[in-house]
């Protein structure tokens, strides 16, 4: 099984009170409280994609820590807070993969994979032959924030759009599949393809977007 997840941000304080507003009393409590999330899901064999800023901290140690107690096979998109990555204590092996940017196959559909989100990514336009889409693009680095909402906006934009099918004069939507795959989105638990396609779906209604 493969799941997703962005922004832990593991370690850092200031997100109980600012920003996410997390609430918990402190970092020891939210640390613990996304472990166990984590683990209440992912099993040993399992692909974990950490969509970048796993950990605050810029001690290679205190990232090994943490990555030696979630379950499952870590693969890292580096985020901007990604810092640790650069202290020589930090051992690579707890990593399955690191990389900057992937395209992957999930169930036979394209999965696009940045921290940062991408509004016109690869194979955007592509559908099955039942015309439901072919590809996702998987992000994170802005939360729940105003550049969310103007996420939101684009996305909304984009699919009142409709565009003649090559070789055809028929009109169809324009896909638009940009999903958050923000921790607080589903209260720190990584998530599948389909089940972050439904998270995302019932938000956006939750919101009327």
């Amino acid at each position: 099984m493969r799941y997703y997840i962005a922004d832990l941000h593991f370690c850092h304080e200031k997100l109980n009170t600012q920003m996410d507003k997390r609430g918990f009393p402190d970092v020891e409590a939210m640390n613990e409280y996304m472990i166990r999330q984590w683990n209440s899901k992912v099993r040993r064999g399992d692909d974990v994609v950490i969509l970048g800023d796993f950990c605050m901290s810029p001690k290679g140690e205190v990232a090994n820590s943490l990555l030696e107690r979630l379950q499952g096979n870590k693969c890292l998109i580096v985020g901007n807070h990604d810092k640790y990555l650069n202290d020589r204590r930090f051992k690579t092996e707890y990593f399955k993969w690191i990389r900057p940017y992937e395209e992957l196959s999930d169930n036979k559909r394209k999965v696009i994979l940045s921290h940062y989100p991408i509004m016109c990514y690869n194979g955007q336009y592509r559908r099955n032959g039942d015309g439901s889409p072919k590809t996702y693009m998987l992000y994170g680095h802005v939360h729940n924030t105003f550049d969310e909402t103007l996420i939101n906006d684009y996305v909304n934009g984009v699919r009142r759009q409709r565009r003649n099918i090559l070789g055809s004069d028929e009109e169809v939507e324009i896909p638009c599949n940009v999903i958050n795959c923000f921790c607080m989105f589903s209260d720190y638990v990584p998530l599948t393809l389909d089940e972050w396609i439904e998270a995302d779906a019932k938000r956006r209604a939750e919101m009327n977007l």
